[in-house]
């Protein structure tokens, strides 16, 4: 694989988001890190930071020129949209402003960056350009007490399906990457605001749901140990991009493999009571 592939890559500063920007320099590909602080990108001969906020359209359009110009005589393989946040807490006090923040960044901001780089994927791109997104098997089932994230996530996999069969007519491949738990500091972030969403909940919220909640900040504390490497689903959005037969989904990991086959073989209650009944364990 030479130099003129390139891949832009958002949310590249850490977690997955570094650890596919990882995994496609070694292969020698070239490719764009879009974040939203420069210094966070280690320098790379094959590595050009893009500052790029997803919630920002203006930022978007900015960074499509920035990349435009950069490419020299490489084309644009593809666009790997990896950026996302989690939020957390009991729907039933959930503060909607929290809720907005979710979609915006998880949903809305992927199709601005998408919109942003598919007139210059049609133009500079190979005969099957390539548009991958980092989803979750949350976008499959949701577990409580992550509302937010598991609807945006599904949200996601929705427009991705969509989407797939818009562009499929010009020769787009439009894949989700749906791992399960992933080994990275975003579990470091989840116990901070477990923290957080405990100390902004009214006394009623915590007499409710207080025992659930240090559930959750222990399956948190806990899940970067428990996690697949990034380094595996890295794996899997190379495939997406370069495969000649690349997925529409990728169930990434024996947990999300397993959570997607038992979720769909059991009858809803009695699933319900086995995701409630392993969260107590918690």
């Amino acid at each position: 694989m030479s130099t003129r592939e390139a891949v832009l890559v958002t949310g590249a500063s850490t977690g997955i988001g570094r650890a596919i920007v990882e995994r496609l320099r070694t292969d020698g590909v070239r490719v764009f890190a879009a974040v939203r602080d420069l210094s966070t990108v280690d320098e790379h001969p094959l590595v050009t930071a893009v500052r790029l906020d997803v919630t920002s359209v203006d930022e978007a359009r900015a960074a499509a020129t920035t990349v435009t110009e950069a490419l020299g005589d490489a084309r644009l393989r593809g666009v790997v949209n990896n950026a996302g946040v989690a939020v957390g807490g009991p729907l039933e006090f959930l503060d909607l402003d929290e809720m907005r923040r979710q979609l915006e960044v998880n949903v809305v901001g992927q199709l601005a960056v998408t919109q942003a780089f598919l007139p210059l994927l049609r133009e500079r791109g190979p005969d099957d350009p390539r548009i991958v997104f980092t989803s979750s098997i949350g976008g499959r089932v949701a577990a409580p007490y992550i509302g937010p994230y598991a609807a945006s996530k599904h949200a996601l996999n929705g427009m991705a399906e969509s989407l797939r069969r818009e562009l499929l007519p010009w020769g787009f491949s439009v894949s989700v990457l749906m791992p399960a738990t992933v080994s990275t500091p975003i579990w470091d972030k989840g116990v901070v605001q477990v923290d957080e969403v405990v100390a902004g909940m009214p006394p009623r919220a915590v007499e409710l749901y207080g025992e659930a909640i240090e559930s959750m900040r222990g399956i948190a504390a806990g899940a970067n140990d428990a996690g697949i490497p990034a380094s595996v689903v890295a794996d899997a959005a190379h495939h997406a991009l370069f495969s000649s037969r690349p997925k529409a989904e990728y169930l990434v990991g024996r947990e999300a493999k397993m959570m997607a086959t038992v979720s769909s073989a059991l009858p809803y209650r009695t699933f319900d009571k086995l995701v409630l009944r392993e969260m107590r364990k918690s």
